[in-house]
């Protein structure tokens, strides 16, 4: 008896072949390697056409015998597939029959081992039958079965296929936040200086997709002469005239305060102007919380929204400034439907170190949700980022976790890595992102000069979100 990989020499992965018929013998065996992604599943559902729920769709998953998303059985059959037709037998193989008994669900960070062993031969007919097992990395079968096959008998070796990249996208997560937010009435928005192209089209954009009543507030000249040379129309808007940015900015803080406006908007002035308006104790703009940003995040490669805080306000927050961070969080992720949401405290590793402080502050983190000084959550950390959005990877690591794989808030450490990390999901991970300030009485959208259009549109989106929301719920 041989196995597969006592034969494959160190050009397999370069080169692709098989085993002819009087090449084998009863007892042969071959086996691959293959760890359950979301991915899998979704591009298994594009190509199959099975959009089960118990495949797709985490909440209802969530509510079955299996609770949770469990992979299409018919993956891993295609895995079996794929020994048989590149390994054992190999290339020239014909499938004849193939019988499976599906034992147990596979997740998502299941590792499978793909096995076949050639189990009799009838020489006749160059036919071979194979026992086929899928079994997970806790030894355990999950697929077992018998294939047929008839084995080719000339050797074929040819050079492998580089095979196309594929990368899913799951639709606009704009279409769908807008979808969302449809039921609600547009709430009256302080523009706050939107002296510019991007800023001011925004603002009539968001206005136009019913989210936004803005409130230019801004020079008045200045705000015509960009509408005339960007074509704007500025009819029927209601403009507050102030003399320059940092008269817009305490305007629009003043509004605030009044209750003339239920949230502010960023536009072509510097953030700490904006800022120092809202959180000057004559604005009456602050709670009893620390203000903080998070980004609202959506990318191909995970399969849900997620939040990540604070990149954009913070620099170098304390324990008790984390505390408020991570609260802030917690309420967007309840306002925008997730009832119970998981948070990772990130780090660059998952266990305690003295000499790194973001892994303490992680832990004290923990220690006041388990005593109730932060609440609505679950909470884990310190987590490296791996960690916390891959299950594989914490299945390796061997940390056993509600929150690991799966997390809907990335905590991370200080400003500068929060900052760098949503931008590397943005501009290479093709994630879309909308940016929201929580903390104070309102909700404020804060924007970059270098954020498209549909980024100002989604940050619009939770604005109003937000704002209906504390109406009920002030902050």
């Amino acid at each position: 008896m041989t196995t597969i990989t006592d034969m494959l020499p160190d050009d397999d992965l370069k080169v692709i072949r098989n085993r002819t018929f009087d090449q084998i013998a009863i007892g042969d065996t071959a086996a691959i390697e293959r760890t359950l992604s979301t991915e899998d599943i979704q591009l298994f559902a594009v190509m199959s056409g099975d959009d089960n729920p118990q495949h797709l769709d985490p909440e209802f998953a969530a509510s079955t015998r299996f609770h949770g998303v469990i992979a299409h059985g018919m993956w891993g059959a295609a895995l079996i597939s794929a020994v048989l037709g590149t390994r054992l037998p190999g290339p020239g193989t014909i499938y004849r029959g193939q019988t499976l008994h599906f034992l147990l669900p596979v997740r998502v960070g299941d590792t499978l081992t793909i096995r076949v062993t050639v189990s009799a031969i009838v020489a006749e007919k160059k036919l071979l039958k194979l026992a086929c097992t899928c079994i997970n990395q806790d030894g355990k079968t999950v697929i077992e079965g018998e294939a047929e096959v008839i084995a080719p008998t000339e050797a074929i070796e040819r050079p492998r296929t580089t095979l196309p990249e594929v990368r899913l996208r799951t639709g606009s997560g704009v279409q769908r936040l807008l979808d969302h937010v449809r039921p609600l009435a547009a709430v009256r928005v302080a523009v706050v200086h939107p002296c510019d192209e991007l800023s001011l089209s925004a603002a009539l954009d968001a206005r136009g997709l019913g989210l936004i009543v803005p409130v230019l507030v801004a020079p008045r000249a200045k705000l015509a002469a960009v509408a005339a040379a960007a074509g704007l129309d500025l009819s029927g808007i209601e403009i507050v005239d102030v003399e320059h940015s940092h008269a817009a900015a305490l305007r629009g803080a003043e509004m605030a305060r009044k209750g003339e406006v239920e949230a502010l908007m960023k536009g072509s002035l510097h953030t700490d102007e904006l800022m120092g308006a809202v959180l000057a104790s004559a604005a009456g703009l602050r709670t009893k919380r620390r203000v903080s940003h998070c980004f609202l995040m959506q990318t191909p490669a995970y399969p849900r929204p997620f939040i990540i805080t604070d990149a954009a306000i913070n620099i170098s927050p304390t324990l008790e400034d984390k505390a408020d961070i991570v609260r802030n969080a917690i309420d967007l992720a309840h306002a925008i439907g997730v009832k119970q949401p998981r948070v990772a405290i990130l780090a660059a590793v998952e266990t305690v170190n003295p000499s790194m402080p973001a892994t303490l502050d992680a832990a004290a983190l923990c220690k006041m949700a388990d005593r109730g000084q932060i609440g609505g959550a679950l909470l884990d950390g310190p987590l490296a980022f791996d960690n916390a959005v891959s299950a594989a990877a914490a299945r390796v690591k061997g940390i056993v976790s509600e929150v690991a794989g799966r997390a809907d808030v990335l905590v991370v450490p200080d400003l500068e890595s929060g900052n760098m990390l949503a931008k590397q999901l943005e501009y290479m991970g093709d994630a879309a992102s909308a940016g929201i300030v929580l903390g104070a009485k309102i909700p404020i959208v804060l924007t970059s000069r270098a954020d498209s259009r549909e980024s100002r549109i989604a940050s619009c989106a939770i604005a109003l979100m937000l704002a209906h929301h504390y109406r009920a719920s002030p902050p």
